[in-house]
Parts: C-alpha cells; structure tokens; sequence
C-alpha cells in the first residue's frame, strides 16, 4: 500500500489526524490494479490523470504513453487478446475519452477484456451543465458501446470498482469495460489500514462454464452422421488458449477445418487437414458445419446466401459461451453453451477412443481443390518485378514468416489485408492479429506496440497506406520505447490504388494520395531506421535485417499504383451508382 503521513482535510470535512499513516484515490487506484496483477497501463498524460501516470510508473508499473488515445485504447484491447487478462487504457476527461471510445466499443465487437479509464469533470458541475473544463457525462455515452460502464465518487470504493471492472471485462464473453474517475476522487484522502481493507483481489474472475451433457452429446450425434463435415475455428477460440484440446478434437476427428484470419496457426495452415486455399468450396459444400469460437457474422455471409449453397443445406453446431449468440443468423441445430476449453474437452470425451474418418471423397475433393488453388498462385508470389504487386511483395514475407514462425504478424489495409490473410500462411496461435470483427483501419500501431510489450516477441506490422495513416505517428512511440517491431507499409500512393481521376480537374481524386511519398523518412525523423524498397528481393532482405536487428524500422513498400482493386474483397458492401450526372 502506497500511503503518505499529513494532516489534510477529507472531501467530507472530516479531520485526519496528522500521526495516521494516510492513502489517497491516485495510491488507492494503482493499489487496486496492481492487487490484480495489472502490470501495464496504455495511455496519454494530460488533465486529470498524469499525475496518476508518474505515480505508476513510481510504483514499478510499466505505463506506455502514445501520441492519440485510439491507439492506447487498441493497444490495451489487443493486450487483454493476448493475455486473457483486462487490458488498461488511461486517457484524458472529454476529448480523451471520445478518443479511447472508439476502440472500446471495438474491443467490445471483437471480445477482447480491455477496462477504458478515463478521468472526468465533477458530477455536481456536469448535472447541472455548468460548463466545467472538458465537461461531459462520459459514463452515460460509454454505456451503449461496452458491456458495463462504472462510476467511482468516493475513494473508499476504488477497490470494488476496479474489481467490478475487471471481472466484468473477462467473464463470459469478454469485452470491454469503461471506469469513470472524477477528478476530485484523485485527492481524496482515507486511513491507509482503512484503504488496503478496501482493495479487492478479484478471486476466479471468469470461472469455467461447462456445457450440458446432453448438448454434448447432442453434437457428437449430429457431427457423426455428417457426410461432409467442416469444423471453422474463430479467434474466439485463439483467445481461449485451449489450443491442445481444440488440436485434438480436429485431429482425432479428422474433420477438415477452416481458420478465421486471427484463428491462422491454431494448427499450422499447412496441416493436412487445413482447408483454408479451399475455402469457397468447403463453406458451399459442407453438410455439416461446427462452429468453435466464430460467429455467423458478414464475415462468413452470415450463414447463408450463395456462399452456403442451396438453403436449409446445412447443419450448424455452435460452440459459444454467450447463449444469444445461438440462432443469430440461422437455425443452429446443436447448440454448446460454455467456455471453449471445457466445451472442447466434453467432445473429446464423448468421443472416447475411436471415431469413423469422414467419407474419403470428402477429404480427397477438398486435398484436391486445394493444391490446385496453391499451384495456381504460387507463380504469383515468385514474382520479383518492378514496381511490385501485391502478390509478390507478399510471396516474400509469406518465406519469412514461414522461418520465423515465432513473431506476430499484425495486418490491416483493403488488399493489403485481403490477399495477405490467404497468402502469409501462419505456424502459432495468436501470432496473426488483424481488424477482426469490425474490420476497422487504424489498428496496425497499438496493436504492434502491446504485442511487442506484452509477448517480447519481433513483430511485423503489414499495412496499406491508407491503413498507417490512422496510426502512423505512432512510430514516435515505436522509436521511444526502442521495441523490435519492423512495419512495412504496401506504398501504392493511394486508397485500393493511386491511379484514380478527378473527372472535373483541379483537386486530385478523393482516393490518391502523394504519389511516391517516402514513409522511410518518418521513422529516421524519430532514429528508427527506414528503407526504401522497390523490388521483393530487396523487400525481403530489409525485412529480415530488420528482424534480426530488433530496431525499430519502417519499410517504404513501392507498389505499382495500379495494383489493387476497389474495396480488396468486398467491394459487394461499397455500393455503385447507377445513375451518372451529366
């Protein structure tokens, strides 16, 4: 317990005498957090709360200050992604917080535990909208987009209200929380004995569910009579880290199975039984289909459409510890509510020793379609021309991935992103992070920052350049911190590419930006080191110096400006007009 000796007058007029050992709300907060294991704190100083900053940083915490909240606020939701525990954004009343929210409400989207605490004006000002600096009622507008939102006024709550906050963000689904803390509540003064009584060690924060007998064994009837089964493993399974139960369920069933972007590596993509180069026919042609950690959201077409097949043509089991999840798009006929780890372990054992191989024509159709699908691109990623496409610039980060199976790949862009999902074949769980569920741009900094913090682990940071431009003035923090992340950014001078026209003259088209800009030179402004690359080869070279060195790089990736194509693969949300104006 962090605690001073003064005589000071509490918020209640109470006198303290001058002999007691005292705690204010800024030691009572960091006392919460770290009886909680919480380590690290992602943030921006400013009002109220960079006092609360240095006294973390005193009290042996490691606190990562950014240039713009969103990007703390991505940085903390990837670090409760990857380590099952909340990760902590700190951020600034009003503006601040507005900053944060958008990845809260992400991390909300794509179930990552990540606690959004923010300081605020005084409840007594905003009520009556007086007009205090930065005045705003941020728990009210926090609450629609997080799965709980709290407010802590007296310091003698910090303890449950940090505890409130924590097992709120990991429980159940996971996702994010907001934690509002008035400014006021920082100088508030109690007995130290009084204040280390008031922290709360929050004890099986998300405690196992296990499934029903009779769902399990439900599933396992159903998934026997498949004639053509598939198993589709979402990051929701990643995130449970039950990887050698999930491996053994696939294994001994000898289902095919279909990764989502950030579930790549759960088994490797070259495994046997991996179906991901034959995507388009395994989600038409499948009969039966078990869903572990995934949803039936756009990014698999919502369960039906041409995608599927013909309808009613499929048979969904669904894995899910959130039972509103079940029948959100189509009828799911076996549902499995519970954690993963135990849902997976329940299978595992209903199925006991034996279980019948699926039809081999099965297995052989989809090993078929497969090879040829990666006989049919390999050409592709082989090819070393100036200036690059994206397939070739990819074909060589697709080699060095495959021999440093050990770094975190993060992505984002429209092609970048696209073509980078199915190219760059993944080795280990957890080490592709993307845009996941939102699909939304301006992950690619936080995200590669917190997976270098919180893993130790080299990082390679693929973007677009339109994507980079979200975060981009983050390589200041990359360079600050000295951490081994080398980002190499797809320079096509454009967004989807940088060959559009304005047809009136004057301003260049909504879509192009500065033709050949030199992002290099960003990173060498901050000590980092930059390169200029124009072919694969000498792409590849940079990539793996840069890997090998641990510095902080950014690669100016020259691609052709006409390489890529409106909205990468769906281009069917952007819609077109019909009717041209003369």
């Amino acid at each position: 317990m962090s605690t001073a000796t003064l005589k000071v007058a509490s918020d209640a007029s109470d006198q303290v005498d001058a002999t007691q050992e005292l705690t204010d709300g800024f030691h009572l907060v960091i006392d919460a957090l770290k009886l909680n294991g919480v380590d690290t704190i992602y943030g921006v100083p400013g009002i109220p709360i960079t006092d609360l900053g240095r006294m973390a940083q005193a009290a042996g915490m490691r606190v990562i200050s950014f240039r713009h909240e969103q990007n703390a606020g991505n940085a903390a939701a990837i670090a409760g992604y990857l380590t099952k525990k909340p990760g902590i954004c700190l951020t600034v009343s009003a503006p601040g917080f507005l900053n944060g929210l958008t990845a809260l409400a992400n991390a909300t989207t794509n179930c990552f535990p990540m606690i959004l605490i923010s300081g605020s004006s005084e409840r007594e000002i905003v009520d009556l909208q007086q007009g205090d600096y930065e005045e705003m009622d941020q728990l009210a507008i926090a609450k629609p987009l997080c799965k709980a939102a709290f407010r802590v006024l007296h310091a003698a709550d910090i303890g449950i209200g940090v505890a409130r906050a924590i097992r709120a963000a990991v429980s159940g689904r996971p996702g994010g929380v907001y934690l509002d803390l008035p400014a006021k509540l920082f100088s508030q003064v109690m007995n130290a004995e009084a204040g280390a009584k008031s922290l709360v060690k929050v004890i099986d924060a998300a405690p196992a569910q296990i499934p029903a007998p009779s769902a399990i064994k439900r599933a396992l009837d159903v998934l026997k009579s498949a004639k053509r089964p598939l198993i589709i493993l979402g990051k929701g399974a990643a995130y449970a880290q039950a990887d050698d139960a999930i491996r053994a369920f696939v294994e001994k069933t000898g289902v095919p199975f279909l990764p989502m972007s950030m579930a790549k590596g759960l088994l490797p993509d070259t495994h046997p039984q991996c179906a991901g180069a034959a995507r388009s026919t395994v989600l038409k042609e499948a009969d039966v289909v078990v869903m572990i950690g995934a949803r039936l959201n756009w990014l698999l077409s919502h369960g039906k459409g041409k995608t599927w097949g013909e309808p009613g043509s499929k048979r969904f089991i669904q894995i899910d510890i959130e039972p509103k999840e079940m029948d959100s798009n189509v009828e799911i006929v076996a549902p499995v509510v519970g954690d993963i780890g135990s849902c997976v372990a329940a299978l595992l054992e209903g199925i006991g020793g034996q279980w019948p191989a699926p039809p081999a024509d099965w297995t052989g159709a989809i090993t078929t379609k497969r090879d040829e699908n990666i006989a049919k691109m390999a050409p592709k990623l082989m090819n070393n021309a100036a200036p690059m496409d994206f397939h070739g610039a990819l074909g060589a980060l697709r080699t060095i991935i495959k021999q440093r199976p050990d770094a975190i790949l993060v992505n984002e862009g429209a092609n970048t992103l696209d073509l980078a999902r199915g190219i760059i074949d993944m080795y280990q769980p957890r080490k592709r992070l993307d845009v996941g569920t939102w699909g939304v741009m301006g992950i690619g900094m936080g995200y590669a920052i917190a997976a270098a913090i919180e893993t130790g682990k080299p990082v390679l940071a693929v973007e677009g350049d339109s994507a980079f431009g979200f975060s981009g003035m983050e390589v200041e923090t990359i360079c600050r911190y000295n951490l081994p992340v080398c980002i190499v950014i797809f320079n096509n001078s454009g967004i989807y590419r940088g060959t559009d026209v304005n047809p009136r003259g004057g301003d260049v088209a909504t879509t192009v930006f500065v033709k050949d800009a030199r992002y290099d030179r960003m990173m060498e402004a901050f000590g980092g080191v930059g390169v200029h690359a124009t072919t694969p080869d000498e792409l590849s070279r940079a990539v793996n110096a840069a890997m090998d060195s641990g510095r902080p790089t950014l690669i100016n990736a020259a691609i052709d400006p006409a390489a890529g194509t409106e909205s990468g693969r769906i281009g069917n949300l952007n819609p077109q007009s019909v009717v041209r104006k003369k």
